[in-house]
């Protein structure tokens, strides 16, 4: 058995919002070395355009387009400029979030309410509709959606962002019913606690992390590349029997 052709990506055009960091930076270089063609994407466009020549100087195929997935009038211009480069798309990764407030839901603003939702529901519903055409015309088309084990549970001071990401697994579970027959494969992966930039909050707060490491069958913090490798499995054809599937990476957080 070729084992490197059931993970390969070769080929393949992949979108991955939030790219310029992170986890979606890390989800984005290794979809790029496993040969797919690479279009990062987030706010800044300096942003995308130099993690995209860092991917390119290890000999990869990426480019950069910025859009505020925020706002979703922006989002036609991404993906028009995605196959105008491109040609095709086959994978779409929905990993751009923000998370504004820390605290009782109670005390969450109704505009703080609405970015979060905006950003972390509507954008991908609205950008994989978008998408949908493109996606519909693959051979092997992969939709991956980013969410949080706060979908799964809520999270102590993240009520609304968990609200958000329980909504996304659930939308994810509605698309891959819905799009199935079009060989359109929906999956969400819900990470714990990851080292990244956006989760800073979470691990450098000691007493947060002494509350997480109870919890941990596994104890230790996870890192940004163990998501990208389960998002390649999501991704290529090891997984062309699944579908609405929701797979944790927490270190056993929800055992």
């Amino acid at each position: 058995m070729d084992l490197s052709t059931l993970f390969s990506l070769d080929g393949k055009v992949a979108l991955v919002t939030g790219a310029s960091k992170g986890i979606g930076f890390s989800i984005a270089e290794i979809f790029a070395a496993a040969g797919a063609k690479v279009v990062l994407c987030s706010r800044k466009q300096e942003a995308v355009d130099e993690m995209a020549a860092k991917l390119r100087a290890k000999g990869y195929e990426a480019i950069g387009i910025s859009c505020n997935v925020g706002n979703i009038e922006e989002l036609p211009n991404l993906v028009e400029k995605t196959i105008a480069a491109c040609g095709q798309l086959d994978i779409l990764v929905n990993n751009a979030a923000t998370s504004p407030v820390f605290g009782p839901v109670h005390e969450t603003s109704s505009e703080a309410f609405d970015k979060i939702m905006n950003v972390n529901l509507k954008a991908p519903f609205e950008l994989s509709k978008l998408c949908w055409p493109h996606l519909r015309a693959s051979s092997n088309a992969s939709v991956i959606n980013i969410s949080s084990i706060g979908g799964i549970s809520p999270e102590h001071g993240l009520g609304i962002y968990s609200v958000s990401k329980a909504a996304l697994i659930s939308m994810t579970k509605v698309l891959a019913k819905e799009w199935g027959e079009a060989k359109i494969r929906v999956n969400v992966i819900c990470p714990g606690l990851i080292e990244t930039k956006f989760s800073e909050p979470l691990w450098s707060n000691e007493k947060i992390m002494k509350m997480v490491m109870n919890q941990l069958a596994i104890k230790r913090v996870g890192s940004a590349q163990e998501i990208g490798a389960m998002a390649l499995f999501l991704a290529s054809p090891a997984s062309s029997y699944t579908t609405g599937a929701v797979l944790t990476a927490d270190g056993g957080f929800t055992i």
